[in-house]
């Protein structure tokens, strides 16, 4: 009776230990935390993986929410900050990714939408083609949070590139990249959302 007790305070124990999601998990080698900090919000991880080009590991992404999402939609009228981080696992030069970015943006939002977004597009072009931002390498970081009232920050090695991008329809724009009807990498799409 007593070790059946036991048993169950132990399982309890981890039940509540899991859904706290109190251990950070490692993915492809990088410590994705089941927690983020942002604007002063704790976040929690709404879900993680890898971005394959054909067989190769491009860069491990992870998705923070104030509150569980499951797709896009949900994602935008989530209230608070978000954060979308992507560590790279190989060395990639970061215009050609800047590229294939605004080509996920055009891949996902209409046509009728698109045009509005185009000087935003501009200045993330931008943004990967400056000298320090030339060459990006294992282990380093691209990291963009939305905070409402403020925009979305993109974050390159640790340095704020630039002004906030203030429009809400631009964020969503870039989320689409991973989380749109055409998505870079559908089973990423699916590890962020939380439905793998």
């Amino acid at each position: 009776m007593r070790y059946s007790k036991s048993l169950a305070i132990f399982a309890t124990a981890l039940l509540l230990g899991t859904a706290a999601g109190a251990e950070p998990i490692t993915i492809a080698g990088v410590k994705v935390e089941d927690s983020a900090m942002v604007a002063g919000v704790k976040l929690q991880l709404n879900g993680a993986g890898i971005r394959y080009k054909g067989p190769f590991k491009v860069y491990v992404c992870d998705l923070y929410t104030t509150k569980k999402v499951s797709s896009l939609d949900e994602l935008v009228a989530a209230p608070g900050p978000k954060r979308l981080t992507m560590t790279l696992l190989r060395e990639i030069e970061a215009g050609p990714l800047g590229k294939l970015l605004t080509r996920g943006v055009e891949d996902n939002v209409p046509r009728s939408e698109l045009s509005k977004l185009v000087p935003g597009l501009m200045r993330m072009g931008e943004i990967f083609n400056e000298k320090s931002n030339k060459v990006l390498l294992p282990g380093e970081t691209i990291v963009m949070d939305w905070v409402p009232g403020t925009g979305l920050t993109i974050t390159v090695k640790g340095k704020q590139q630039g002004e906030p991008f203030k429009d809400p329809e631009f964020f969503k724009g870039m989320m689409s990249i991973w989380l749109g009807p055409v998505p870079a990498d559908f089973k990423l799409k699916d590890a962020l959302l939380g439905s793998k």
